[in-house]
């Protein structure tokens, strides 16, 4: 379990991300189109976990447009925005944004991400849904970069994360 604060106050996660040099865990995220999406589709290719507790707060928005703005340059490699919003929130806000570099992922149906990587809250206001943190995958699937933001407020290290994919 990690330990994490919104706005100065602690709350939990259901554990740790995996750690880095090891094979990242397989997941089943489904795409705004419906689909559903795993690891072995961006097989090959090296990848940026966005994740965030909802598109619709500012933070949250504010990485997938620079996200957006950072995959645009980006060779060999996806980015993947992942929370427990539905698809169709993703989808409003990618088409009012003009975002369409990166790739909107959801863990609505089973939570089952959220679980796998160890970063579900498990407590606090935002309970269930996940913490704000970056995992990046070489081309290999194996992690080269985790950052779990110590307050969910704050942004991520962009830079560390794209540092990572060099």
């Amino acid at each position: 379990m990690a330990t994490v604060t919104l706005k100065g106050n602690p709350i939990h996660t259901s554990g740790e991300l995996p750690k880095k040099g090891t094979k990242a865990p397989d997941f089943k995220l489904t795409a705004t189109d419906l689909s559903t999406k795993t690891l072995k589709d961006f097989a090959g290719q090296n990848l940026v976990l966005n994740i965030f507790p909802s598109v619709d707060t500012g933070t949250c928005a504010q990485s997938v447009r620079q996200f957006n703005k950072e995959a645009s340059s980006l060779k060999n490699t996806k980015v993947l925005c992942i929370s427990h919003d539905l698809p169709f929130a993703f989808s409003r806000f990618c088409g009012a944004e003009g975002i369409e570099n990166v790739v909107s992922l959801s863990d609505f149906k089973d939570g089952s991400f959220g679980k796998t990587y160890g970063l579900n809250f498990t407590d606090g206001p935002l309970e269930a849904l996940h913490s704000r943190c970056i995992v990046v995958i070489d081309k290999e699937g194996i992690i080269t970069h985790t950052e779990q933001v110590g307050e969910i407020v704050d942004e991520p290290n962009y830079a560390a994360a794209l540092k990572a994919l060099s």
